[in-house]
C-alpha cells in the first residue's frame, strides 16, 4: 500500500534529510500565524461525512508535532502552513484532509512529484490516487486526503472531498519553468520522473551526487532532475538556476573541484563505471549530464539544453 509522506510511521525514503534542513533553512521561513482558512473556503461535509468543527493548524516551527520524521521535506519546499481537517460519520471511519501551503506553486509541484507513484486522478493541477490516498497540487497548495478505512464508499468520499478542496483553490499555479528547458522525449526524457528541488539532500534521494552541497543549492536556487533512457541505460541531466551569474560560476568551481578536479579545463570526466559526466555554464544556469555512454552524447544533450536556454540568461 502506498504511504503518504505526511503519515506518522517510518519514512524510509526521506530518512536522510535529518535535521540539517530544519536548522539551515528553518529560520528563514516566517513563523506566520496560519491564515489558510481565510484564503480557502474548505468544505464542511462530503458524501455523509461531516467536519468535526475543529481544525488543527501548524507552522514551520510546529510541523514536527504532527509529522515528526518528515517535516524536513516540507521545509525544503518553503512550507508556510498546514491545516488538518477531519470528517466523521455515523458508523464510518475517519476521513482526513491535510492542506499544505508551500512557498510557491513550484514548491507545491515539487512536494507532489517527490514521491509520486500512482496513476493520475484528474484532481487539481496534478494528482494521484491509490490505496485510499489522494495526493494533488494546485496553486501554492499540496493536499493529501485519506480515509482510515477501505472500500468503494471510502474511495468515493476521498475523491469527492479532494475535488471540492481543489475547487476552493481559486488561483492556479505554474510548474517550474526549468522543466521546459530540458531536452524532450526525442532524447528519451522520462517525463513521469522529473523532479524539482532546492536541496542537495533531496537531489541525493533521487540521484546521488555528493554528501556535501557541491552545487551550492538552497532556498534561493531552483533545480530540476531529468532522467533519460538511452539504449537501455539511464542518464541524468541536472539543470540549476542561480540568482546571479556569479553564484552560478561559484557553484561551477565548487562542483569541478570536488567532482572532477583532474578535468577542470574540459569540464568533462569519465567516471569509474565507464560513463561520462559533463558540466556547462550558461549565465545563471548550470547544466550537468551524469551517466552518458559517450562524451559526445553528453555534449549533445548539453548543446540542446543551451539552445533551449538561449535568451534566458542574464
Amino acid at each position: 500500500m502506498y504511504l503518504n509522506v505526511s503519515f506518522k510511521p517510518a519514512f524510509t525514503l526521506i530518512a536522510g534529510l535529518s535535521l540539517m534542513l530544519f536548522f539551515s533553512w528553518g529560520d528563514t521561513f516566517a513563523a506566520e500565524k496560519d491564515t489558510m482558512n481565510a484564503k480557502l473556503s474548505l468544505p464542511s461535509e462530503t458524501k455523509g461525512w461531516t467536519w468535526d468543527g475543529k481544525d488543527e493548524t501548524f507552522n514551520n516551527q510546529t510541523i514536527f508535532k504532527y509529522i515528526d520524521g518528515a517535516g524536513e521535506l516540507y521545509l525544503a519546499y518553503g512550507f508556510r502552513g498546514l491545516t488538518v481537517r477531519r470528517f466523521e460519520g455515523p458508523g464510518k471511519p475517519l476521513l482526513v484532509a491535510e492542506i499544505y501551503e508551500m512557498g510557491s506553486s513550484e514548491d507545491a509541484y515539487g512536494v507532489f512529484t517527490f514521491e509520486r507513484q500512482e496513476e493520475e486522478a484528474d484532481v487539481g493541477q496534478g494528482s494521484e490516487f491509490g490505496g485510499g490516498l489522494l495526493r494533488f497540487w494546485k496553486g501554492v497548495y499540496f493536499v493529501s486526503v485519506y480515509g482510515e478505512g477501505e472500500g468503494a464508499e471510502m474511495d468515493s468520499a476521498v475523491l469527492e472531498l479532494g475535488k471540492r478542496i481543489a475547487e476552493s483553490i481559486k488561483v492556479p499555479g505554474s510548474k517550474p519553468a526549468l522543466l521546459g528547458f530540458l531536452p524532450d522525449k526525442t532524447f528519451g526524457l522520462d517525463t513521469a520522473n522529473m523532479y524539482f528541488f532546492r536541496s542537495h539532500v533531496l537531489l541525493n534521494q533521487r540521484f546521488f551526487v555528493a554528501h556535501q552541497n557541491i552545487l551550492q543549492l538552497g532556498r534561493d536556487v531552483e533545480a530540476v532532475l531529468g532522467p533519460y533512457d538511452r539504449e537501455g541505460k539511464r542518464m541524468h541531466l541536472v539543470l540549476v538556476r542561480y540568482p546571479s551569474n556569479k553564484r552560478a560560476q561559484d557553484a561551477f568551481q565548487t562542483f569541478v573541484r570536488a567532482y572532477m578536479p583532474e578535468a577542470a579545463a574540459s569540464g568533462s570526466v569519465k567516471t569509474e563505471d565507464g560513463k561520462w559526466t559533463r558540466i556547462r555554464a550558461y549565465g545563471e544556469f548550470l547544466a550537468i549530464v551524469f551517466g552518458a555512454l559517450t562524451e559526445a552524447e553528453a555534449e549533445k544533450l548539453l548543446a540542446v539544453t543551451g539552445t533551449n536556454l538561449k535568451g534566458k540568461t542574464r
